[in-house]
């Protein structure tokens, strides 16, 4: 672990608690149990000397790699190629199911496809981010790695052993390597357990497959309930898939990102943790569930917001941008000094400030979601709907007030034209629910606050000067969210205020069909240094350009789109000029978008070609 891979190269593999990132070279450099928002145990992704890994790859051979999935599988493939073999690792964790457990298994198995080659299997535990030691316990089948709070089990497929000189078996106080040479036919393989309820057991190569053929199975029953059926179909499941990978099953919440500190700008201080779910992002997810068919994903999602709802206390902000997977609100901030960070990206964070930030649009977010279930038959319950009635009586008498912004700033408050227009969008979907429904409500009270941030949002939020809805009321400067003013119905796809604003975007935002959100060095956000465009603000220009009738364009701003992908077509947050992706991977914004555009734009390209 000499130096960083790229971060498009990696795969995901996942058991609905937790997730691993395995790079093209077979390593795990991205690990965290029992949660996805627990310390790592494997993270060279944050520091390749300190972080910890996992791998398994060949040794002493000039080799080029592979990736793929298993199809309608999250189980990764990373093929091996040389002069004198070629080799496939195949990674997966077996699904854990709703229960929350401490005990999670990757299987990483080893099939000599053509040849022979020699391999190198390494495993360097690193517990709590680096920061806890270990003792390493020998078993006759197998190693416990053993810290004050986690315990580690390698165990070696019970085969695998005949392939190894015990020689070349090395344990010392960094962990333990083995050297083992397959031939064509061969198969091998370690399992990597966490609390695991017993001495280390060596699992035999046809228990392996059986783990293997179980774990295809689930995923691909659990694919084959999409109804998608349009264009990109492949692309449009894989994102499902990954954002189903993403998703915490006892609580059904969905992270941001597995990862921690990834940079929006290799070197600069933009490094996040984004392993936490957002209000925004949930919300989000429901849209796109329905749009696929996956209801019953779509219910646990509305269960964990109406949750976060029914908590909701009085007060300045009584909803939080985000929550752990477990609902809980503490999310406090921390710099790990002893990481260099990726590449040298410092300060590494783990935990959230922005926690506790106002972002007046989650609520319009959190009520066009609720809505959109409650016209697919997902009704909220009474005590839902009576917190939700709170929540927009609450919205009445503050959404008029400087706020941080969807882009979580930290340069202080302003009034944000997007967070206007989605308090607009909070009232309008209540108005809707309540009418529809019957339900208890303040109606008038909540139609003249609804129409007076109307009136704002055009009076205020449009710079004349500029012909353009801008970020917020006291700046020329454009802002990619306010793409979205169109799909949310708060303005006409063709009206002219908002055709001078999408050609004004056009102009500043967008280079060669990638969107930047806005311009950090015209528009400081209290942050040094840039960052590249932003992957769901492009789906968002799709969805625009479509929405203008400019359809060719939105076309081909998408299929631009897919090629900016990872070969297994995975997305960052964002994407660099060199076309790599930056930032925590994958990203569910990027993926949610990605789904949400697709379901749209498939639709209007159908619609276009019946009028034909």
């Amino acid at each position: 672990m000499n130096t960083y891979p790229r971060v498009g190269d990696h795969g995901l593999i996942g058991d609905l608690q937790t997730a691993a990132l395995i790079s093209k070279n077979g390593t795990v450099d991205w690990f965290c149990a029992p949660r996805f928002d627990s310390p790592s145990i494997f993270g060279a992704l944050l520091d390749r000397r300190k972080g910890g890994f996992s791998q398994f790859s060949p040794d002493g051979v000039d080799y080029t790699s592979k990736q793929l999935y298993l199809p309608e599988t999250p189980i990764l493939i990373t093929r091996f190629l040389s002069v004198d073999g070629v080799g496939e690792l195949l990674d997966f964790m077996p699904v854990t199911g709703e229960q929350a457990t401490d005990h999670h298994r990757l299987v990483r198995m080893v099939r000599m496809v053509r040849g022979s080659m020699r391999f190198r299997l390494d495993c360097q535990p690193r517990f709590n981010y680096g920061r806890d030691p270990f003792e390493l316990e020998v078993y006759s089948e197998g190693d416990v790695f053993r810290s004050a709070t986690l315990a580690l089990t390698l165990s070696p497929f019970k085969n695998s052993r005949r392939f190894v000189d015990q020689p070349d078996i090395r344990r010392d106080e960094g962990g333990v390597s083995a050297v083992l040479t397959l031939h064509e036919g061969d198969t091998a393989g370690v399992v990597i357990e966490t609390e695991c309820p017993h001495p280390p057991r060596a699992m035999t190569t046809e228990e392996a497959q059986e783990l293997l053929d179980e774990t295809r199975d689930h995923w691909r029953r659990w694919l084959g309930g999409s109804r998608y059926t349009g264009r990109w179909r492949e692309m449009v499941e894989r994102s499902a898939m990954t954002l189903k990978l993403m998703t915490y099953a006892p609580t059904g919440a969905l992270v941001a990102a597995p990862t921690a500190g990834l940079p929006e700008q290799v070197g600069g201080e933009r490094n996040w943790d984004y392993r936490y779910t957002w209000i925004r992002d949930a919300s989000f997810s429901v849209h796109a569930l329905l749009g696929l068919g996956f209801t019953d994903e779509a219910r646990k999602y509305l269960g964990w917001l109406d949750a976060r709802i029914r908590d909701a206390q009085d007060g300045d902000t009584p909803l939080q941008v985000m929550y752990r997977i477990d609902g809980s609100s503490d999310l406090p901030e921390e710099v790990l000094g002893h990481l260099e960070g990726y590449c040298g990206s410092a300060p590494v964070r783990v935990g959230n400030g922005a926690a506790g930030q106002l972002q007046l649009d989650i609520y319009g977010e959190a009520l066009n979601s609720l809505e959109r279930a409650d016209r697919e038959g997902l009704l909220a319950p009474y005590e839902g709907w009576r917190k939700t009635a709170q929540l927009v009586d609450w919205l009445c008498e503050h959404w008029d007030q400087p706020e941080d912004g969807i882009w979580e700033t930290r340069s202080g408050r302003q009034d944000f034209t997007y967070g206007r227009m989605m308090s607009w969008v909070a009232l309008d979907r209540a108005i809707r629910i309540a009418q529809r429904r019957g339900r208890p409500s303040d109606i008038v009270r909540w139609t003249k606050e609804r129409n007076a941030i109307y009136e704002q949002v055009f009076a205020r939020g449009f710079h004349r000067d500029r012909g353009a809805f801008v970020q917020h009321y006291r700046t020329d400067i454009l802002d990619a969210s306010l793409l979205t003013m169109p799909s949310l119905g708060f303005i006409s796809a063709t009206d002219p205020m908002w055709e001078s604003t999408l050609r004004a975007m056009d102009a500043e935002l967008v280079s060669d069909s990638l969107v930047y959100r806005y311009d950090p060095t015209a528009s400081p956000d209290g942050l040094a240094g840039t960052e590249g465009t932003f992957s769901m603000c492009t789906f968002w220009y799709v969805d625009a350009l479509a929405m203008a009738g400019r359809l060719d364009e939105a076309r081909l701003t998408m299929e631009k789109m897919h090629t900016y992908s990872n070969p297994l077509g995975l997305y960052s947050e964002e994407i660099a000029p060199t076309g790599e992706q930056i930032g925590n991977f994958p990203q569910a914004f990027s993926h949610l978008a990605l789904i949400n555009t697709s379901l749209h734009l498939d639709k209007l390209l159908n619609d276009a070609e019946g009028m034909r």
